[in-house]
């Protein structure tokens, strides 16, 4: 296979003019899509859209790869554009982009990125881009292309096609070794990991210093540095997006930096591998991952990370517990069973339901302080974790190690799982220099016991806070009573502000907080702010089709399902292409249809499932009424907003 074979004169568009980054976004989607290489098109775009809200996919100099891996590829493709006008594409050297390329991955299968790892390393010839930009057709800019990759690559043999090296330039080796190693990945390991890859080798030929590159890309780690390699080394740089693995480099000059900085700034990241500036690693066990160490990543954010991983580990069991409680209760309402102290239990099949989902739902606050723990200090930072979240849950004490009735809950666990993390992750620093003969004893013997007693200690003395706590805010919100309404507005309006983002993350984690402590009616505002934004703009590309783009008018069907599931992300795309507008509209529905749900004492068990889990929500018509009435606000809002596309 080769760079020819994924790109054809149909998905070459040469001479556009785009508007915005947007713009040329939609447009390459297009050729894609024209040429047939989507099964699903609004999946596709999102991928796109999620890759690039991670972070931007122009290169500099000129150049941006949006790229996606994702099953709504039918087929490896690329498509590509010229633009001598350029566009703000965010470039980090702040100059225009005006030769894009947009990569369509399957999730299965790995021959075709061997190939366009050809194509990310040829785009670093900047010989190259200059006869790309020039080309004033499609099969001229092919047959560049196609002279390229015999020139850099060779006529391969049919039998050798598939399997031709995913970075031939990535090692200029001397006899007696390499003086700098590096390691390349970004997180879908299509385009920037072999860009980088190639810009360090070009650069260290330059300056005459042997180096070896292996690449973490999405078809597995390539030109694996070998022990040998890393002890003779003088220097390692490690330019990653996403996890790697770095104990290997323990006792060595590690520079650690973003792969982008692989590609703009290789010769400063060399430099620093062999002049001595460059830090020597020490490897305490803590998550190997160069992308949590990434040069300019704030606290914030770090906590946000550690703090995401312990939800989505804990999500599953608190979905599927809350959902099989929410049956019980359900199932013993339908068979005429008393709402007294046993209500969910009162029958044999509301009881079992009742019974499985409390184990499951009882996992949510171990779960969540562990997975904490472990993000920050890694298999240490678990057993702390762990049992402090069970102390949380349990509401241990000095006066009642054994726990009491009351629980130190979701705040009590979160607290549990920092704590101990740092902890640990501080202690294991303590214990780098003890003698190296006790080294085997500290992960299974050191490291738990020292680990147990301080958060058997630690949870002891703050569970009497945290459970007064507890108990102060549900007595605060028990008290609401029409101010409740107010809550509704803003957690159905926190659900649209980012759809998915910290601020959503942060509605949804304090209505699974108010289910952990009997609250139930904050969760139905937290659902329903949720499910609005896809309905809105489903129905406002139904009724009001001369405010979107035809490709909008497409893929806005999807949003019916999307927005009824509870996935709000099917709004992104939308609110991406015009957030001035979008995303105001979006929010005035959700906070309408919360506090609605609020006004009429709508509760949810459910943590999850749209409309699917509507058979177990407290009130549940005027639920489908609050959902209705957002989402006809949101797309009226959609309609005064928007402005008509020509």
């Amino acid at each position: 296979m080769r760079i020819v074979d994924l790109l054809k004169e149909g998905s070459i568009k040469i001479g556009a003019t785009a508007a915005d980054k947007p713009d040329a976004i939609e447009q390459l989607i297009a050729l894609h899509e024209k040429a047939g290489n989507l099964n699903d098109v609004e999946e596709y775009r999102k991928a796109i859209l999620a890759r690039e809200a991670g972070g931007t996919t122009a290169i500099g100099e000129g150049m941006a790869i949006p790229h996606a891996k994702t099953d709504a590829v039918a087929q490896p493709a690329l498509a590509a554009m010229t633009v001598p006008d350029g566009v703000d594409y965010e470039a980090p050297d702040g100059k225009p982009s005006n030769l894009l390329f947009m990569i369509a991955a399957p999730s299965d299968g790995d021959v075709h990125l061997e190939v366009l790892s050809r194509l990310m390393t040829m785009l670093m010839d900047m010989d190259f881009r200059s006869k790309l930009l020039g080309a004033s057709t499609p099969a001229e800019f092919l047959q560049i292309i196609d002279a390229k990759e015999i020139e850099k690559f060779g006529e391969p043999e049919p039998a050798a096609e598939a399997t031709a090296p995913a970075a031939a330039a990535v090692a200029t080796a001397e006899p007696e070794g390499y003086r700098v190693l590096a390691v390349t990945a970004c997180p879908t390991g299509i385009a920037h990991t072999y860009m980088a890859a190639e810009a360090l080798a070009q650069e260290a030929e330059k300056m005459g210093v042997p180096i070896k590159v292996e690449t973490n890309g999405s078809g597995g780690a390539k030109n694996i540095l070998t022990a040998d390699e890393i002890a003779a080394a003088e220097g390692i740089i490690v330019a990653a997006d996403k996890n790697v693995e770095m104990a290997r480099f323990d006792g060595k000059p590690v520079v650690i930096t973003k792969v982008a900085d692989g590609i703009n700034k290789p010769k400063e990241l060399i430099n620093r591998a062999l002049d001595g500036s460059a830090p020597l690693y020490h490897h305490t066990g803590a998550v190997d991952s160069a992308a949590d160490s990434a040069e300019g990543e704030s606290i914030g954010r770090q906590i946000y990370k550690h703090l995401m991983e312990g939800v989505s580990h804990m999500l599953p069991f608190v979905v599927a517990g809350g959902i099989f409680i929410a049956l019980a209760f359900l199932i013993d309402t339908l068979l005429g069973a008393p709402q007294d102290g046993n209500f969910g239990s009162n029958t044999p099949v509301a009881a079992w339901f009742k019974g499985i989902g409390g184990v499951s739902f009882g996992f949510m606050l171990p779960i969540l302080a562990g997975y904490i723990g472990r993000s920050i200090a890694d298999r240490p930072g678990l057993l702390v974790g762990f049992v402090g979240g069970s102390m949380a849950a349990a509401g241990c004490t000095f006066a009642d190690p054994a726990g009491q009735a009351v629980s130190a809950g979701f705040l009590g666990a979160l607290l549990a799982g920092f704590a101990g993390g740092y902890f640990m992750l501080w202690f294991e620093k303590v214990c780098e220099n003890i003698p190296q003969a006790l080294d085997g004893m500290k992960p299974m013997l050191i490291y738990p016991l020292v680990g147990l007693a301080f958060i058997g200690i630690f949870m002891c003395a703050v569970n009497p806070i945290m459970i007064a706590i507890n108990a102060g805010i549900s007595s605060f919100l028990t008290s609401l009573g029409s101010a409740k309404i107010l809550l509704g507005i803003l957690l159905g309006g926190m659900m649209a502000i980012d759809m998915g983002g910290p601020i959503n993350k942060a509605a949804y984690l304090f209505g699974l907080a108010a289910i952990e402590s009997g609250n139930y009616d904050m969760m139905a505002a937290v659902m329903i702010g949720g499910m609005v934004p896809p309905l809105a703009i489903a129905l406002a590309c139904t009724f009001f089709k001369d405010r979107w783009t035809e490709t909008e008018l497409k893929s806005a069907p999807v949003n019916y399902i999307m927005g009824l599931s509870f996935i709000t992300e099917g709004a992104i795309p939308y609110a991406a292409a015009d957030p001035l507008r979008v995303i105001p509209a979006c929010v005035v529905g959700s906070a309408v249809a919360g506090a609605i749900s609020m006004a009429f004492g709508c509760t949810l068990m459910a943590p999850h499932g749209g409309i699917f889990v509507f058979a177990v929500v407290g009130n549940w018509p005027m639920y489908l009424v609050a959902l209705a009435i957002g989402a006809v606000v949101g797309a009226l809002m959609l309609r005064v907003l928007k402005k008509k596309v020509a």
